[in-house]
């Protein structure tokens, strides 16, 4: 059952209209609508030659789409108030406007919907409107009367009419021309604001964002402009280069034409080898999306019947228009400047590819003979000043190329979405139920990870780097890939906020450890149910826990049971089921380590060990990575590192046994390092927000009620 906003906060149930009071209201709006539409026309046919009431003549030479009536009501009108009546039609428009609103909700007509203020009760607020009106109309007529004289002639009476010739009059006696208008004119925005419920300050500020995004739009639009000029000329200066050198290396010395003339010869052109041609990689375009969201987008006939148990993909944030890539143009642009700005500090090189994708651009780069690379990666911070960015990263080797590369943060980043890693075809191709969705890579190729493979994972980044987001993506991917008989989570979380919010899904083994002592006691208790499943399989004959699980299965497929070894009743063992996966995830190592260190470290370092064909597998993050929180014993047994930003090169020889961690980006960007692999790949984590993570388990909350 779903319930309106509305309808949560209400004290008491709002009393709905009755038959006799909606008709009512359906009557005065058809009255008013028509008196309203009579008004409108007599004020719009008005003539001065009507015969009215402040003029006369013969009955035959009416003007006024109203007849006889119309021309009397606009006559008077106009006399009364002059051209300030049209305040009035506005107003009384905006009144029939609201009441046709609350017919369409089916309130009440004389529904209290402010507040339970004095002021704010129906009666005080007709009082008050009434006299914000009759100060719009003072102070509209006041103007017309004193500034307006030219329309007398098309008026009944005078400009302002009556009202404006009483008012007017006093305050030109008593504050001039000047002061009557500058109060005029105050009394008019006050009133005017109050009478149609609109804010000054909201209309200006809307009018500026609307200004602000215009001249954005322009400064953006002259900005590529610019960058395609400098491009193109940086591509025409580039060509004329390559043609000089061309020329150079054919055209004879200059004391040749003075020598003595030899007989002719046939001389072969000579063949300059050219330039390494920069080759511009395209970005991948769109993430093809798996079947699964293609069958979640076909709803069920019955919903109270799903077809699985997995939460589905449109749970998360859809992810938002495909972002333009960076133009050829601005790449040939940057290309060159690099080459320029290197040559400036005396490092030649020529670049040779660029690969542009959702955050960075990678330019590989070919250094020239004698350059040596540790040149290069000491004028990092140098370059990335003289280019105006304010980090850039050095790749010293690329696999399989005698190339090295730069990675340049994109003057717009692009956001990357779970939902777009969780519903792409690699991620549900991944048969291993503890696969996770990390990101994307710098072409937007989206990364997943099997963890079961890893088999634990240590993960490091500062305040605000994404650390948290990463791990909650770790999590969700977790969740809708296996159920909770396949997988189940350990959730430590010394600081009491990120984890917090799992609390209650049918994954947890306990509840979320927010206490160290009780955090020790639950690493303590996998270490039991290691050692037990140890003994399991050393009985039933198998290596890992997946052998376990489909030795299970076999035997439930022949109609058959693998009975307890370790049964207390031999006679009638009881049979065995599937074992799930346990992944202890601890959010904070730091804080762990500094109540109960030495304990910690050895149950941490003895799951590292040998926890991996139980089936228990460990995330461990840390904000601080120093040597006496990943300490060699740990670092040792953990292979696979995630480093989001570091604070230092330090931070990032202890996370990564080498640097780069220092120059990332923030907001997610990462570096994956898998076991074996000596060259970390720079991965762009997928964005979950809290409102994403609520929905996802308040889904399986239901599903474990069920």
């Amino acid at each position: 059952m779903t319930y309106s906003l509305n309808t949560l906060n209400a004290d008491t149930a709002s009393p709905q209209p009755s038959g006799l009071s909606r008709f009512a209201q359906e009557i005065g709006l058809v009255f008013g609508a028509a008196i309203l539409l009579f008004w409108l026309v007599a004020l719009l046919s008005h003539s001065p030659a009507d015969p009215a009431w402040s003029t006369s003549g013969t009955p035959g030479q009416l003007h006024n789409w109203g007849g006889k009536l119309g021309a009397w009501v606009a006559d008077v009108s106009y006399y009364l108030l002059g051209f300030s009546v049209w305040w009035c039609v506005l107003a009384a428009s905006r009144t029939w406007l609201a009441a046709l609103a609350r017919w369409l909700r089916g309130a009440m007509p004389c529904e209290d919907v402010s507040g339970g203020k004095w002021w704010q009760q129906p009666p005080v607020q007709r009082v008050l409107y009434g006299l914000a009106l009759l100060g719009l109309l003072v102070a509209s007529t006041t103007l017309e009367w004193t500034r307006l004289h030219r329309w007398d002639a098309i008026l009944p009476g005078n400009a302002g009419g009556v009202l404006g010739e009483l008012i007017g009059g006093q305050v030109m006696r008593w504050l001039g021309a000047t002061g009557s208008a500058l109060l005029a004119l105050s009394l008019l925005v006050f009133t005017t604001a109050r009478v149609f419920r609109f804010s000054w300050g909201q209309t200006a500020e809307g009018l500026g964002e609307r200004l602000d995004r215009w001249f954005e739009s322009r400064r953006e639009r002259r900005e590529a402009d610019e960058d395609v000029r400098i491009g193109q000329q940086a591509a025409r200066e580039r060509e004329r280069d390559e043609a000089d050198e061309l020329m150079e290396r054919v055209e004879p010395a200059p004391w040749e034409d003075d020598a003595v003339p030899e007989p002719e010869q046939t001389v072969k052109p000579v063949k300059v080898p050219p330039k390494p041609v920069q080759i511009i990689e395209p970005t991948l375009a769109e993430v093809p999306q798996s079947t699964r969201v293609v069958k979640e987008r076909q709803k069920p006939l019955f919903a109270e019947m799903p077809d699985s148990k997995l939460p589905q993909v449109d749970l998360l944030d859809a992810p938002g228009k495909q972002q333009a890539s960076v133009a050829p143009e601005t790449l040939e642009m940057t290309s060159r400047l690099i080459e320029k700005k290197l040559r400036d500090f005396g490092v030649e090189v020529v670049v040779v590819a660029a690969q542009p994708g959702p955050v960075i651009t990678r330019y590989e780069i070919e250094p020239a003979t004698g350059v040596k690379g540790s040149q290069i990666v000491n004028l990092a911070k140098d370059l990335a000043r003289s280019l105006s960015l304010v980090s850039i990263r050095v790749i010293e080797t690329i696999p399989g190329k005698n190339l090295m590369a730069l990675e340049l943060p994109n003057a717009k980043r692009q956001t990357i979405r779970l939902s777009e890693i969780l519903g792409s075809q690699v991620y549900n191709d991944a048969k291993s139920l503890l696969t996770m969705g990390l990101g994307k890579d710098i072409a937007g190729v989206p990364v997943v990870a099997d963890l079961a493979k890893m088999p634990h994972c240590l993960v490091a980044g500062t305040t605000g780097s994404g650390k948290s987001v990463g791990i909650n993506a770790m999590i969700l991917s977790l969740l809708y890939k296996a159920d909770a008989k396949d997988v189940r989570l350990l959730l430590i979380d010394p600081k009491m906020l990120e984890l917090s919010v799992y609390e209650g899904i049918p994954h947890l083994l306990a509840p979320v450890v927010t206490d160290m002592k009780q955090a020790a006691h639950g690493l303590n208790w996998c270490v039991g149910e290691m050692e037990k499943r140890y003994r399991l399989m050393s009985k039933v004959g198998v290596r890992n826990l997946a052998g376990f699980n489909a030795k299970i299965d076999e035997a439930k497929a022949r109609g058959e049971s693998v009975p307890n070894p370790f049964s207390l009743t031999p006679e009638q063992p009881e049979p065995l089921e599937r074992l799930p996966y346990i992944v202890v995830v601890i959010d904070e190592l730091a804080d762990l380590m500094m109540v109960v260190g030495k304990k910690i470290e050895e149950l941490i370092a003895r799951l590292a060990q040998k926890a991996r064909a139980a089936g228990i597998h460990l995330i461990l993050a840390t904000q601080r990575p120093s040597v006496d929180v990943i300490t060699g014993l740990i670092k040792a047994n953990i292979p696979t590192r995630i480093s989001f930003q570091v604070s230092s090169k330090i931070d990032s020889r202890t996370i990564l046994d080498q640097m780069g961690a220092e120059s990332l980006l923030g907001m997610g960007d990462m570096l994956y390092l898998p076991s074996g692999m000596g060259f970390p790949t720079r991965v762009h984590g997928a964005f979950v927000s809290d409102d994403e993570v609520h929905r996802v388990v308040a889904y399986l909350k239901e599903q474990g009620e069920a």
